[in-house]
């Protein structure tokens, strides 16, 4: 057996997990991922083909200037990266920019086809865990400070004897009225999705003997023509509705959950083809899933759990970290074979909520945290949490908080009643470019606070002074945050369109300052909705395929002391939100940051700049 160390052990490479992993390693740690197939992504990825979304609710949340919902940080890093380098949309292409993500981390030691299995504990704490690569025939006995359980199904939790919820609460369990009359063992069910690929002649189908018979009748609340009705979703994507196995153990069935959704899928393909007119004659299977999408199983209790009354009424909470905005999406456990109900129900989220970091500690093992769809939520809660933009924004804070708390020696299950390590966590997540409700940036190392700010070129609401408002975005519209945590402004530098570009925007200080990192967070259409999707249709909502217009692409970033020039920087074809560049930390008092041309617009536009000694 191999022995390894590491700060952070982090179990699952899925949208929770991977932006753990790269958070906590970026910060310092010393980071071992182990993800338990041959790709990243989870139910993103190659192997199932689901969509990531989020707060943004696939674009109905979203407002120009008004409410930006769209996540940022390391999810939106990776949208960025598949919408410019993946125009054509290939899901093994998504796998690799999620893999090249890892590559790229010094302090990340990434193993895939790596399953952990088993744990060691020390009175209630977490020392070891045991972890089996079939692939080679290697076991390995990793030793960590702190264990994230970003599983899914709460593996690492589970061996510990963290305890979970599982199945439907009641309502008098945390007083909730979406909730069941009486709790129950049934949980959401699992998905497998498919492709087919339109030709220029009709293509026959003949089903298996085992797929199953299916009806118009079976499928008379779930869409299935081409377009697919009101779901604008056709036939090059599948059905997110073909669901089944949530009457059963998710966990333990999964192999028997497979195997009817493989005999659903093909039935309900026949049907399409053979069962009437569906205009997909000329239409063919390209590719059908194996590996089921999974969307509940255990939900492991917390310091805290997330209920109903949080996520519909937005309550705050001291140790935020997080956000979302899904609706509360609640399926029938029986999935297509609960004829009579709709395949969802979507219960209103009105306004963008907090995501307080004690619902990813265990309350009894310290060292234990989760991210994903496992974190301490109820039933009804966890409908709108389990969405994977929102796992991902959790999991960058899960990984950060790790990381800052492995540094200081302090145990995860400490870090909340530690109100200057919470507030460093909090902090660091927005420098990292994250958004929490609420939380501005507060940071008494960024220079930028004390410079005197002027640009060139401004337009009324854009001014220059912007960039240190302390809030990454606009979230004050109606669908926004609470009205009391709503800040009014477009929180950014935009320049006068009428004097065009280049536009500039200038810090100066009057003591010199050795200046050697220097941040600049820039636009990317927060608004809009952009995600990696198969869906012809749904993509057709987005700018896809090259950078979004908002974006700075030309920049250059000259530095002073007493207005003789000492360093610049150029920089060329940007896409990305966040940039951050490092300077020759020589005495300086002046910082100019010109943009020559943009990726669409006619104006430049930053929302925030920090510069540090």
């Amino acid at each position: 057996m191999k022995q390894l160390n590491c700060d952070i052990l982090i179990a699952g490479g899925g949208p929770g997990g991977l932006p753990a992993a790269l958070a906590a390693a970026r910060i310092g740690a010393k980071v071992i991922l182990c993800q338990d197939r041959s790709v990243l992504g989870g139910n993103a990825s190659s192997e199932v083909r689901m969509h990531i979304v989020g707060a943004d609710c696939s674009g109905k949340r979203g407002d120009y200037l008004s409410v930006e919902a769209r996540e940022s940080g390391i999810i939106e890093e990776i949208r960025l990266d598949a919408c410019v380098n993946n125009p054509q949309r290939s899901p093994s292409v998504f796998d690799l920019i999620w893999y090249d993500k890892c590559r790229n981390e010094p302090n990340l030691e990434l193993m895939l086809n790596t399953r952990v299995y088993a744990t060691d504990l020390q009175g209630k704490t977490i020392k070891k865990a045991y972890a089996r690569r079939e692939s080679t025939e290697d076991e390995f006995e990793i030793e960590a400070k702190i264990f994230i359980d970003c599983t899914g199904d709460g593996t690492i939790g589970a061996c510990s004897e963290a305890p979970y919820y599982e199945g439907r609460e009641s309502k008098s369990t945390f007083g909730e009225s979406l909730a069941q009359d009486k709790s129950d063992h049934l949980r959401l069910g699992s998905s497998l999705m498919f492709q087919a690929k339109k030709h220029g002649r009709p293509m026959p189908f003949t089903a298996p003997k085992w797929a199953r018979k299916v009806t118009e009748e079976d499928l008379i609340l779930r869409p299935h023509a081409t377009p697919a009705m009101d779901m604008d979703l056709g036939l090059e994507y599948g059905y997110w509705w073909l669901e089944w196995g949530g009457t059963l153990d998710t966990i333990k069935d999964n192999e028997l959950i497979r195997d009817e959704l493989l005999a659903i899928l093909l039935g309900v393909w026949d049907h399409v083809k053979n069962g009437g007119d569906h205009g997909a004659d000329n239409w063919a299977l390209e590719w059908c899933g194996f590996l089921p999408g999974k969307r509940e199983s255990r939900r492991f209790q917390g310091q805290y759990t997330l209920t109903q009354k949080d996520v519909q009424e937005a309550n705050t909470f001291e140790d935020a970290i997080a956000y979302g905005g899904w609706h509360i999406d609640i399926h029938p456990p029986a999935g297509v074979d609960a004829i009579e109900e709709s395949p969802c129900i979507h219960h209103d989220v009105p306004q963008l909520y907090q995501i307080p970091l004690r619902t990813t500690i265990s309350h009894t093992i310290p060292n234990l945290m989760f991210a994903g769809r496992n974190i301490s939520a109820s039933h009804v809660a966890f409908a709108s949490t389990r969405v994977m933009a929102t796992c991902a924004v959790v999991g960058q804070a899960v990984g950060t908080a790790a990381a800052l708390a492995a540094k200081k020696g302090i145990a995860p299950g400490d870090i909340v009643s530690n109100k200057e390590l919470l507030g460093d966590i909090q902090q660091q997540l927005l420098k990292d470019d994250a958004f929490i409700p609420g939380i501005l940036n507060q940071e008494s190392d960024d220079l930028v606070k004390s410079a005197r700010i002027k640009a060139n070129s401004e337009q009324k609401g854009g001014e220059a002074i912007n960039i240190i408002s302390g809030q990454n975005r606009s979230v004050h519209g109606k669908r926004g945050v609470r009205s009391e945590l709503a800040i009014p402004g477009t929180h950014r530098w935009m320049s006068d369109p009428k004097t065009g570009l280049p536009a500039a925007i200038e810090l100066h200080w009057e003591t010199s300052k050795k200046i050697r990192h220097l941040q600049v967070i820039f636009d990317t259409g927060g608004h809009r909705v952009l995600t990696f999707s198969l869906a012809d249709e749904y993509t057709k909502k987005m700018h896809w395929g090259s950078p979004q217009p908002e974006t700075v692409k030309d920049y250059q970033i000259d530095t002073f002391i007493n207005n003789q020039p000492i360093e610049t920087i150029s920089e060329a074809n940007n896409y990305q939100r966040l940039r951050k560049h490092t300077l020759n930390g020589e005495a300086i008092d002046t910082v100019k940051i010109t943009v020559l041309a943009t990726q669409g617009i006619d104006h430049a536009r930053i929302f925030e700049i920090r510069a540090y000694e």
